[in-house]
């Protein structure tokens, strides 16, 4: 939960702030106890070098109260002090001095340093011109101060340098830096700098950032982070700008208010549309639970540049909230709930990549015990589609709620039992008029699937014949629609039929030599049989079912549907072959290769009732994909063609009808340094996939290519990117491009998109719209960042980008 914090007691924009003397000149790195990198330089060093504190010069004292010294020469004072001179080394404790001459009092309380001088304590270096010690208390005080805190990788310079008795620094007319001793890419300067080593943060009076010596900004007073630990504050701010909405400015102020909780408050200024305020808590329950409450209000939005904006004088916001947590190791509980004002809100007012890409915002309570015998489950769920404006049939359904009860049992001779079942609840809040008359319908559903089966398995095959009966019951409420629509259909209507399968397999080995190894190679042949009768389902809602489209895991399923909606009848031998290649010292597989297809003893009757699929059109890919004889017969190349790269192909062809009606093709790249390479193909014919409502489905053949990358090009600089091209309408769906410089004491991150909003109708491309967004992060190692963070959303660009830690 940890927030890198710069904190401000007022923000007054880039001056290069009150005029007051100016830190020494910073020694050469020599000096500093800085070590530049050989040949041993690690691979992701980011720094130039490191500081390395060396041993001390002398052994400590017997006690820590006991003062230790080495001189060329050695006398008293008439004060009864004793003065050393020539190479002096003084010890008391983990404090040592190094200096030409050093005047200790009588008591051995206190020394009068002449130097130039190096003074050490506690994993510090300060070296100067003069200096008083007190060695019982470990006060100090430097003039032409020069500091470095080797842990922290931080370091400075100042007139005058205190160690106070409390352990604090105060130091004046004074610098602040974590960048190497050879760079001035910045520093905090500032005439009263207190730095607290043991709390984690410092202050400083009418302080100012330089960027390579030129004053940008300044504060009165600000407090800042000397390292990792949270400190309450304020963030570096957001600043974005677009054609629309003009400037777009946030400051994110951050709360540290306990170890296990904190908030961060976010006033935004938008020029085009208002101000408005976001927030977000998170806490830690122990070490079982963890949750987040966020949110965002705007009041009577001014619409944008567009005058005509639909939601301008509304109010806008938005409130997510999450919580994850245990009850006991196999008990496990999510909290979840997302709502906002309106369908496009992401669209107009998100502030990244990820929340412009928000689809749905989810609502969850969900309470999920998983046991050796039983997974037991009850929820409640349901979703905002974030369209606007949302119809009635678009509208998800929600489970109020849904209860879940799955078991399975085990005998030694191969025997075993299943039970699964679930009783919802589904409601939506629809004109029961203006959707399809199977789509009308509110209410419960009580679904149960017992199955018998047999398992054997041996080193040269399987054999496994399944028998289960699925079964659904509905008490259902049509609301307000005419009886004269509903055409006979009952408020009760249930659904029973059996499901028989039958799976097996061989498995055939033998050992061969290719390519200076040893290797293992499998021929695995399957043979799957699956009968469900026809069953009249057309009084059945469908409240979470889809068809599903044809893969190579369907061929060995006897299940034509997602969800309990419908059980489909199919009649159907499945037949496949795989081969597999193995290292032969490992085990280790490196390809392999499958092929199998389905063949249909008859047509399959039971459908969706969506009637924008036209399935009694014998010209509909609907109507041929029920009555066709065969599956696709479907290819599959897995493989892994050395520690970097593998590649992956997939052919669903119609041998009926002579044609590709899917090919994928994927070749990625990993490399130990965390460069990605991913190049994809993937060819789809038109109503392939059958799930989903007709406008989210293709209304075209899709034929893109997919190219996604991330190289580090060295340990500080790394390239992003990824382009998506949509060849049947010669156009791109995705340009993305960034770059990150990840330095010693600073980082920068900037990302550009432009990308193709489908506007949920994605069988026409007519209303698609263009849209771009640029995002820029500058992180100063020991500040904190400005900007907002793309990262998010690159992990889910590009398959296998592991995010840059600046």
């Amino acid at each position: 939960m940890g927030q890198r914090t710069f904190w401000t007691a007022a923000l007054t924009g880039v001056l290069a702030g009150a005029a007051h003397a100016e830190p020494p000149a910073t020694p050469p790195a020599s000096e500093l106890d800085w070590q530049p990198w050989g040949q041993d330089r690690p691979a992701d060093a980011l720094c130039r070098g490191r500081y390395v504190m060396p041993s001390y010069r002398i052994e400590p004292g017997e006690t820590d109260a006991q003062v230790r010294s080495t001189s060329d020469q050695a006398g008293y004072g008439d004060g009864g002090e004793t003065i050393l001179n020539g190479d002096v080394v003084l010890r008391r404790g983990n404090q040592q001095v190094e200096a030409p001459e050093v005047a200790v009092n009588e008591a051995r309380t206190r020394a009068h340093v002449t130097g130039p001088l190096a003074w050490r304590a506690s994993g510090a270096l300060v070296r100067g011109d003069s200096a008083d010690i007190a060695l019982d208390s470990k006060a100090a005080k430097v003039d032409a101060a020069h500091y470095v805190f080797h842990d922290q990788h931080a370091r400075g310079d100042a007139r005058s340098l205190a160690r106070m008795k409390d352990g604090r620094y105060r130091l004046r007319e004074a610098s602040f830096t974590t960048c190497d001793p050879q760079s001035s890419l910045w520093r905090l300067v500032g005439n009263d700098v207190v730095l607290d080593r043991e709390n984690g943060y410092g202050t400083a009076k009418h302080a100012r950032l330089e960027i390579e010596d030129i004053p940008v900004f300044y504060w009165p007073w600000v407090r800042f982070p000397i390292d990792d630990r949270r400190h309450t504050g304020a963030l570096w701010p957001l600043i974005g700008y677009s054609g629309s909405d003009g400037l777009d400015y946030s400051q994110p102020i951050y709360l540290n208010l306990a170890p296990n909780y904190d908030a961060t408050i976010t006033p935004r200024y938008i020029q085009n549309r208002g101000s408005m305020l976001g927030g977000q808590f998170r806490y830690l329950l122990g070490d079982s639970a963890a949750g987040q409450l966020e949110g965002a209000y705007l009041s009577s939005d001014d619409g944008g540049e567009d005058s005509d904006d639909d939601h301008a004088g509304e109010d806008r916001w938005y409130i997510n909230y999450t919580q994850t947590g245990r009850l006991s190791p196999r008990t496990r509980y999510d909290l979840r709930y997302g709502a906002a004002s309106d369908g496009d809100y992401f669209d107009d007012l998100g502030q990244s990549f990820e929340e412009i890409d928000t689809d749905h915002l989810e609502r969850l309570a969900r309470l999920d015990y998983r046991g050796e015998v039983w997974h037991l489950q009850g929820r409640a769920r349901g979703f905002q589609k974030m369209d606007d404006p949302l119809r009635d049939d678009d509208k998800p359904f929600y489970e109020l709620p849904a209860l879940i009860a799955d078991a399975r049992w085990r005998q030694d001779n191969g025997l075993y039992q299943e039970w699964n079942s679930s009783a919802t609840y589904f409601w939506r809040d629809i004109d029961h008029n203006d959707v399809p008359l199977n789509e009308s319908a509110n209410g419960s559903r009580l679904h149960a699937e017992p199955a018998l089966g047999y398992r054997a398995d041996a080193s040269w095959g399987f054999f496994e014949p399944r028998a289960a009966l699925w079964y659904s019951q509905y008490e259902l409420d049509y609301g307000n629609r005419n009886d004269a629509d509903l055409n006979g259909r009952g408020d009760s209507p249930s659904v029973a039929a059996p499901v028989y399968s039958i799976d097996s397999g061989l498995i055939f080995e033998r050992d061969f030599s290719a390519f200076d190894s040893d290797w293992r190679q499998t021929l695995e042949p399957r043979l799957f049989y699956a009968y469900v009768p026809e069953r009249d389902q057309d009084d059945a809602p469908v409240f979470d079912t889809n068809p599903q489209a044809y893969s190579i895991n369907r061929l060995w399923s006897p299940y034509r549907f997602t969800g309990s909606d419908r059980i489909g009848d199919v009649n159907k031998l499945s037949y496949g072959v795989s081969s597999r290649f193995l290292e032969g010292e490992t085990g280790r597989e490196r390809l392999k290769l499958s092929l199998g297809q389905s063949r249909y003893f008859e047509d399959r009757d039971v459908t969706d009732n969506d009637p924008s699929k036209n399935y009694d059109d014998p010209n509909s890919e609907y109507y041929y994909n029920n009555h066709r004889d065969y599956s696709p017969a479907i290819g599959q190349i897995d493989w892994r063609i050395n520690d970097r790269f593998s590649a992956r192909y997939t052919l669903m062809y119609d041998t009926e009808r002579d044609r590709t009606e899917r090919n994928a093709t994927y070749l990625n790249y990993r490399h130990p340094d965390g460069s990605v390479l991913n190049l994809g193909y993937r060819w789809e014919v038109q109503g392939f996939d059958p799930a989903g409502d007709r406008e989210d489905r293709l209304g075209y053949n899709r034929n893109e290519y997919d190219v996604s990358f991330a190289w580090k090009a060295s340990s500080s600089v790394s390239l992003i990117g990824r382009y998506l091209y949509d060849e049947t309408n010669s156009r791109s769906l995705e340009k993305l491009a960034g770059i990150q410089f990840n330095d010693c004491c600073y980082g920068v991150e900037v990302a550009w998109r432009e990308w193709v909003d489908d506007d949920d109708t994605a069988n026409t491309i007519l209303d698609d719209e263009t849209k771009r967004g640029i995002f820029l992060r500058f992180v100063l190692k020991g500040l904190g960042g400005l900007g907002q963070d793309p990262e998010p959303y690159f992990s889910d660009a590009v398959p296998g980008y592991t995010p840059t830690t600046f």
